[in-house]
């Protein structure tokens, strides 16, 4: 698969506010899928919570492992640490750069 498409699926993957919510509850913990279900009971029925999940997964930002009838879901880090490299890392260092300049600026005068 292309980087490119790669990139669409975890942009679309993160598109639904209800998955981001899922990697929210990640981010802080490993959970399972069960304890996922619990969580959104009261929006979400088992099979839609497995659908987000999986489409998650597909897009490389959920790890999912078995053991016995448990399996859990653990972020991955790595995606977002790609995203901020290619999308954010470049415009975060020219605001870092434009901040440093004003802070010369304002000292010399």
């Amino acid at each position: 698969m292309s980087s490119e498409a790669r990139d669409d699926q975890i942009f679309k993957a993160l598109a639904d506010a209800r998955r981001r919510a899922m990697l929210d509850l990640l981010k802080a913990a490993p959970r399972t899928t069960g304890d996922l279900c619990e969580h959104f009971a009261a929006s979400l029925d088992r099979c839609t919570v497995m659908q987000h999940l999986g489409v998650l997964e597909r897009a490389g930002l959920v790890i999912a492992v078995r053991e016995g009838r448990t399996r859990w879901n653990y972020l991955n880090a790595a995606p977002f640490k790609e995203i901020h490299d290619r999308w954010i890392s470049p415009y975060a260092m020219e605001a870092v750069s434009l901040l440093a300049r004003m802070k010369r600026d304002m000292e010399e005068d």
